[in-house]
């Protein structure tokens, strides 16, 4: 069985000022010829595992943003992991996950009562689904948890994106 391939780098941490949806994100720049290693010949958003200055991370995206890079969004559980900010260098090792992402359960189960929800859910491509489910999966708490699931039905029965729902609950 071969050995997946692992690509090692030091980035610095970047953050989006003005950039639609990923606007305030903090991220890595993958440089193309890298990220051709992990999966040659793809354009597309595809999952990775590894670990940023020995924090282990898993099911993490590596999104297009033209000329062949991509990007790894930083989330704010990995900066805590790392106790960096933005401007900081980190060290990076990355590989494929091809692990199956499972939707959160708790969240999935309140769509099922909310059809209208559910639908604008399930026309979303899978990684904007995954953007709700991973909100909610990084909750630390039950309460957080159940304001996550409220916020996500919320938003969703409006027909918002992610981007579009979190910023509406950050500026009240």
């Amino acid at each position: 069985m071969k050995k997946p391939t692992t690509i090692s780098l030091t980035g610095r941490l970047q953050k989006f000022e003005e950039n639609g949806e990923k606007t305030g994100w903090t991220y890595i720049e993958i440089p193309a010829d890298l990220a051709q290693e992990l999966l040659p010949g793809n354009k597309k958003i595809f999952q990775v595992k590894g670990r940023i200055d020995g924090h282990q991370i898993a099911s993490a995206s590596l999104l297009p943003m033209g000329e062949g890079n991509f990007i790894l969004p930083v989330n704010a559980t990995m900066r805590k992991g790392i106790c960096k900010k933005e401007g900081a260098m980190v060290a990076v090792q990355l590989q494929l996950d091809t692990k199956e992402y499972e939707l959160n359960k708790e969240l999935m189960d309140c769509l099922a009562e909310e059809p209208e929800a559910l639908a604008h859910f399930r026309s979303l491509v899978p990684s904007r689904q995954r953007y709700f489910s991973k909100w909610v999966d990084a909750a630390k708490t039950d309460a957080t948890k159940i304001t996550r699931i409220t916020r996500c039905i919320f938003g969703l029965q409006r027909k918002w994106d992610y981007g579009q729902t979190v910023r509406f609950f950050k500026e009240k």
